[in-house]
């Protein structure tokens, strides 16, 4: 890897375009080189993830209202929307919008956090949709997909937005326009452009992550992927973007990031190097925010140890900085600990999700948030009793550099009434890539079929899990059969208007 120096220059400095951050980036995604064996099987792993939760929640509000506005940009020769009949064909960027919404509705899918946070299998719908509307392979795909979680991998590392408040999906618009240049096989020079143009147009506040916390979550990286196709067809047609977007007297990091001193880091691959950051990142087995997955673990096996929760007194919760201010204590968001509060915000209240874990000793994605299953008196209790700290240890662990050693875990101390104190930790969650029992395909297949039962057909399941293992042999034009088909009554309908 080489390691990017990226800091800001006054505009009586002219920067070459050769020694900017987005020109780095365009060159890695242009680079054809040889696709690793690993990443591509990761790759299918994450595509049956990320239909799994799609599936899931196709007849959720937010899934629902993202369907009928694409339903509106019908397209011959166009792609494909997730449930609906696949021979039916729309503009790209709205199929776009409407399958990265169902994938991203539950926060079901994969994550990847460092310097800032990130769910780079958000990359995965915008690409599946140019690829099927420009007549890809299923090579091509595997090849914008790859790049794409290698870009956004690496900007994760290397730029943090949350320390300004800026929602992570500003690395997502980037690695889209990256990922689908390199699809497209496009010049470095348009390529560069895009990404620009990606960037410029994807910063949003996080306020779309704090207090009551609305739908726009599930719809901002659709956003941010609709925005990224546009951006890569304007440039096809030969117009410019701001720039330098990174570096310049005026740009995100002089104006919105960390200021004209800024000096970031950004690791990216050397030119001929394997992209192999997809193997970095991990998925989920429990619909909350990843900082939770590994409580919820433990919440499990702590609960062995107390008979009677009725005894708890209080609970202690000792984690890393972005734990503790996101969905801890830390983030002084009352909506936190409301039990009426919405699933969006309680997905992101790690007191509220360690209590139903410790008292269920399971986490089922609709079981788990339904507002009778919030308003269990035995929960508020034991919700009302947890407190989060931060642990510069856990910290520590947090950022540590080398993937195995870095942790997303916790340590908690149980006081009961009669002053005995259970105390465990854990390092990371037992699904993650170094955990106890690491995910593997049998794992994102028994997701799937837990997921999806119930909603599809048998035969369309197999259909499916068939047709995306043999990615690699999919032919220019075949790439519609990753769509899947439900039955026309199974899908809801919003019949009240809008625009369109």
């Amino acid at each position: 890897m080489i390691i990017h120096k990226v800091k800001v220059y006054p505009s009586k400095i002219n920067l070459p375009k050769t020694k900017q951050l987005a020109w780095k980036i365009a060159e890695s995604a242009n680079d054809n080189v040889k696709l690793d064996k690993n990443s591509i099987e990761m790759v299918i792993n994450r595509i049956i993830d990320n239909a799994a939760v799609a599936i899931a929640s196709l007849n959720r509000k937010p899934v629902i209202t993202s369907r009928e506005m694409a339903l509106k940009h019908p397209r011959k020769n166009g792609a494909t929307l997730f449930g609906v009949n696949s021979k039916l064909r729309f503009d790209c960027e709205w199929a776009a919008w409407s399958n990265g919404t169902a994938v991203r509705e539950l926060d079901f899918h994969d994550t990847f956090l460092a310097a800032d946070y990130s769910h780079p299998g958000d990359n995965i719908p915008p690409l599946t949709s140019v690829a099927q509307q420009k007549n890809k392979s299923g090579l091509d795909l595997l090849r914008g997909i790859i790049t794409a979680y290698e870009i956004q991998v690496n900007l994760v590392k290397g730029i943090c937005l949350h320390k300004h408040k800026v929602d992570h999906i500003a690395h997502l618009g980037p690695s889209v326009a990256a990922g689908i240049g390199s699809m497209l096989r496009l010049n470095t020079e348009t390529i560069y452009q895009a990404i620009q143009q990606a960037l410029h147009t994807t910063i949003s506040t996080r306020q779309s992550r704090k207090g009551e916390i609305s739908s726009w979550k599930a719809y901002a990286p659709a956003h941010a992927s609709k925005l990224a196709i546009e951006a890569i067809d304007r440039v096809m047609r030969g117009e410019g973007s701001p720039s330098p977007i990174y570096e310049g007297e005026d740009s995100v990091i002089a104006r919105i990031l960390d200021g004209k001193n800024a000096l970031y880091k950004v690791p990216l691959p050397k030119k001929g190097q394997v992209k192999t950051a997809i193997l970095e990142t991990y998925t989920k087995e429990y619909s909350a925010e990843y900082q939770s997955q590994a409580l919820i673990d433990l919440a499990k096996k702590i609960k062995i140890k107390i008979p009677d929760l009725t005894l708890i007194k209080k609970i202690d919760i000792f984690t890393s900085h972005h734990t503790h201010y996101v969905i801890g204590t830390g983030a002084n968001d009352p909506q936190k600990m409301d039990p009426n509060a919405s699933r969006e915000t309680l997905d992101h209240s790690i007191m509220y999700i360690f209590a139903i874990a410790l008292e269920d000793g399971d986490w089922h994605h609709i079981k788990s948030y339904s507002k009778t299953r919030a308003n269990r008196k035995s929960t508020i209790k034991i919700w009302k009793s947890i407190k989060t700290h931060e642990d510069k240890k856990w910290t520590k662990k947090y950022h540590d550099p080398n993937p195995k050693n870095k942790s997303f875990g916790a340590k908690v101390i149980i006081t009961l009434n009669n002053g005995k104190r259970i105390v465990d930790e854990i390092d990371r969650a037992d699904a993650h890539p170094y955990g106890m029992r690491p995910f593997k395909r049998e794992d994102y297949i028994n997701k799937f079929l837990k997921l999806t039962d119930q909603i599809l057909d048998k035969k369309e399941s197999e259909r499916f899990l068939k047709v995306v293992q043999n990615l690699k042999t999919l032919k220019t034009g075949d790439l519609w059969k990753l769509n899947i088909e439900l039955k026309k009554n199974k899908l809801k309908r919003n019949m009240r208007e809008g625009i369109f």
